[in-house]
């Protein structure tokens, strides 16, 4: 916290103590200088010399970031008006407290365990009517604990005498069911401004880890800027939502730290757009809803139905969820269903949390964890997301307003497209923390307010059919941490995935 965001009277006598003995016990002038520019640089911000050339400089990048990645103007102060006026907000996450959340019955789901048919799934397969779309859009900072690492190409595990990365495993996935089909289904990756250079680099220098089929990257077109938050979000994160208690004095420490962020909300302006960082930090994905719509705004689903109008069908999956093929008894059960989507679940363990599968006031759908009323609602739920879906494209093509001949019309018409179903979905508030660097070494924590819509939200949607299929563990299951990796290997499901793959 700079001291020029800080009420100086709350400062805790225990801190000013601190100060005064590390000012004593200052030895050497350069030590002193150091202390006395920070100071100084942070009481009086009058001169701005390459402090301002900096800020330029990162101003010129947010702007260049925003160009290359379909930052909408219209859709951000849409929000950032939503958030200032309470519409939408951390409190706003969660359904009404009278909601009904019931677990779904055995007969609303449909089980792939007791499903034998597979021929219209292979027929699907065989005339080349199926894709595939990975989400790579996410660094994975619960993966690499916050290291400067894309999840996407990390080499997480051996097979076949080789360390593999995530992609290389799905691609390896593809490339069986294409040699086992006689077909090669086309196969994309969903990037964010965050990493598709990295993951188009690794691609080019594996040479595609040898796959043989025509792989598509579909680069972010849908980026948000961060929030200054609003104090009751600040206030209902820190005083309503569980947290673990202190002891008294690091109580007071931690009360008046945050005390003091609720002071820099103020002064910086609650709901204005932050912009006081690098401008990397400035942004962020805007949740994974925009996968499937970023296709449609950056021309990549337009090119793949031009080379490939026989596909009809697109697998969606996380990077994780390493189990997810082209299985032709899912995608026999999708086509049969009728359905637009159909989600993959799978029974659910005490760690999986986040929301699951649920009846929410008569409806069956997918139930985020952020839109629960209550925390114990999820311990009532049988199942989890896997976040897999079988997309069949003309019929979500259509709930947005569209066919494919307008995947070819101008860049506006489709981002009005993409806004108007925005709108219908819900938005949540999350709070995350950034780093803030500043004079010589120092860094402050900051939080700020991000917008994030989610796909499984589309299951909510009252125009939308959408079917649920029950899959194995070892299918849905996704690695989050690498502390799963032991588990994982030793439950068989390494060696399940390694069954799927085929590799050159």
């Amino acid at each position: 916290m700079t001291v020029s965001s800080i009420d100086k009277e709350n400062i805790a006598y225990q801190r000013k103590l601190e100060v005064e003995l590390y000012t004593t016990q200052l030895t050497g002038a350069a030590a002193s200088h150091t202390l006395l520019r920070t100071l100084v640089s942070n009481l009086f911000q009058v001169s701005q010399g390459r402090f301002g050339d900096q800020k330029r400089l990162q101003n010129e990048l947010a702007d260049k970031i925003k160009a290359e990645n379909g930052f909408d103007f219209i859709q951000h102060a849409k929000i950032r008006e939503d958030l200032q006026k309470g519409r939408i907000g951390l409190s706003r996450n969660r359904l009404p407290a009278e909601t009904s959340i019931e677990d779904v019955s055995m007969e609303e789901v449909a089980n792939l365990a007791d499903i034998t048919d597979n021929q219209l799934g292979i027929n699907a397969l065989k005339a080349g009517k199926v894709a595939v779309l990975s989400l790579a859009g996410g660094v994975g900072s619960r993966w690499t604990k916050g290291a400067g690492v894309i999840k996407a190409i990390f080499p997480f595990t051996e097979m076949e005498g080789k360390h593999r990365s995530f992609v290389e495993v799905h691609l390896a996935k593809t490339a069986k069911t294409a040699k086992t089909y006689q077909a090669k289904p086309p196969h994309l990756i969903a990037t964010s401004y965050l990493t598709y250079d990295a993951i188009a680099t690794q691609l080019k220098q594996a040479k595609n880890y040898g796959y043989k089929g025509d792989i598509y990257l579909s680069k972010g077109k849908s980026i948000g800027q961060r929030f200054v938050p609003m104090v009751r979000d600040l206030r209902f994160l820190w005083e309503e939502m569980p947290q673990e208690k202190l002891d008294e004095n690091k109580e007071k420490v931690r009360t008046a730290g945050r005390s003091a962020l609720k002071g820099w909300a103020k002064e910086k302006g609650e709901g204005a757009d932050y912009v006081d960082n690098l401008a990397k930090q400035r942004f962020s994905p805007l949740g994974h809803w925009y996968e499937v719509p970023n296709l449609l705004r950056n021309g990549v689903l337009a090119e793949l139905l031009q080379k490939y109008p026989a596909v009809e069908t697109i697998m969606l999956h996380n990077i994780d969820t390493l189990g997810a093929n082209l299985d032709p008894v899912a995608l026999t059960q999708h086509l049969a269903s009728g359905n637009m989507l159909n989600f993959e679940v799978v029974p659910r363990r005490l760690e999986d949390s986040g929301g699951g599968l649920a009846k929410v006031n008569g409806k069956v759908r997918l139930l985020e964890g952020l839109a629960q009323p209550h925390e114990e609602d999820e311990l009532k739920l049988s199942y989890y997301n896997s976040m897999t879906t079988w997309i069949q494209v003309d019929d979500l093509l259509a709930w947005f307003g569209l066919t494919r001949a307008d995947l070819t019309k101008d860049a506006a018409f489709l981002y009005e497209a993409v806004r108007k179903a925005a709108q219908r979905m819900p938005s949540y508030v999350t709070i995350k923390e950034v780093k803030y660097r500043w004079g010589h070494g120092q860094e402050d924590v900051y939080p700020v307010a991000q917008i994030e819509k989610l796909w499984s939200d589309m299951t909510a949607m009252p125009d939308i059919s959408c079917g649920f299929m029950v899959v194995d563990r070892k299918r849905g299951q996704q690695l989050k941490d690498p502390a799963q990796l032991d588990a994982w290997v030793n439950d068989g499901s390494k060696a399940y995935v390694a069954e799927l793959c085929g590799w050159d």
